[in-house]
């Protein structure tokens, strides 16, 4: 009997050990299919990022990087420039640091997009401006006035990203204050504004990162509405993504096979527990999968603030609170 006993409680034990495993491993299988590559990027001995809050990929694979440089997100914003350099690039395979400009230029850097000439387009939520630079760090472009918020067609308040279009006309989202998306010619002469605050279609409430997708839909990451909402080029309403699945996004990027990638900065509570990912979709917001979890080691983020995916399928996450960019390949 005590034979028989043990017996059934080994297979008991093996079974429930199977179905753990089961219940364990299978879901990582189906949702995390992104690695994290550790030691990347190499820094410059004696650097260390700061709050990073920007990132894309330009035609040669090159990362870049905006970050606060020892400035931390406080309001009322310091007005004096950062004097540090603010815009690095990095090897896209390696991860060297391959340039490094933007002093004393910026007081509250935030968002980052690289245009199909390599052209650098940056905002200042501290400044109140839209800046477009050559890759070099010439300045080329900037919109609105220095330290002057506004609502109107020369004026933004605290603006957060910028979208490109393949005409050269290019998408501002108007951010913290204003709750707009702006589209301007390649010339920076407004065309169109849309957008109030609220959580109704076409409002917004935080409009926090902007893109483009491969159907040349504006998308918008309505950051405090939790939801990414579409648009076509012209402004008009098509669509919305909400749930919990996707979190609250902080920005989206289009990747390869029709897909969008969407930084889910989580709520930022006072304390943890949190949440932040990376939630993968399909051109009709329907989940794929995610990847990352809230944390502090290698593949978490504290908060997921922007992502960009390269042409290879490679995906760059900023995490602001964590002050770094992770590498994610595909596997």
């Amino acid at each position: 009997m005590i034979d028989k006993i043990s017996k059934l409680r080994t297979a008991t034990a093996l079974v429930t050990a199977l179905l753990f495993c089961r219940v364990a491993t299978l879901p990582v299988q189906a949702v995390d299919r992104y690695t994290v590559v550790h030691g990347w990027p190499e820094l410059p001995p004696g650097e260390i990022l700061g709050q990073a809050t920007g990132v894309d990929v330009d035609s040669k694979g090159n990362v870049w990087v905006f970050h606060r440089a020892g400035r931390v997100w406080s309001e009322p914003f310091a007005t004096e420039p950062i004097g540090r350099s603010t815009v690095w690039k990095f090897d896209g395979r390696t991860g060297r640091l391959l340039t490094s400009w933007g002093t004393n230029l910026f007081v509250m850097p935030h968002g980052l997009t690289i245009d199909r000439e390599n052209n650098v387009w940056l905002t200042d939520v501290g400044l109140h401006q839209v800046f477009k630079f050559a890759a070099d760090g010439l300045q080329l472009l900037v919109l609105g006035e220095a330290r002057v918020p506004g609502n109107d067609a020369q004026h933004f308040n605290q603006p957060t990203d910028t979208a490109i279009a393949k005409d050269g006309s290019f998408f501002v989202s108007d951010g913290y204050v204003n709750s707009r998306v702006l589209h301007f010619a390649a010339d920076g002469k407004l065309i169109k504004t849309w957008g109030t605050k609220g959580s109704g279609p076409g409002q917004f409430n935080l409009p926090h990162g902007i893109a483009i997708d491969n159907r040349d839909r504006v998308l918008v990451a309505d950051r405090s509405n939790a939801r990414v909402q579409i648009f076509d080029q012209s402004g008009k309403f098509l669509d919305q993504w909400q749930s919990a699945q996707l979190g609250r996004p902080y920005a989206a990027a289009p990747g390869q096979s029709n897909r969008v990638f969407i930084a889910d900065g989580g709520d930022q509570p006072a304390a943890p527990p949190n949440r932040a990912g990376v939630a993968v979709v399909n051109t009709n917001g329907q989940l794929i999968m995610r990847f990352g979890r809230f944390g502090n080691y290698d593949g978490q983020f504290q908060l997921a603030h922007d992502i960009a995916v390269a042409k290879d399928g490679t995906v760059y996450v900023v995490d602001a609170w964590g002050q770094r960019v992770q590498k994610f390949v595909p596997r």
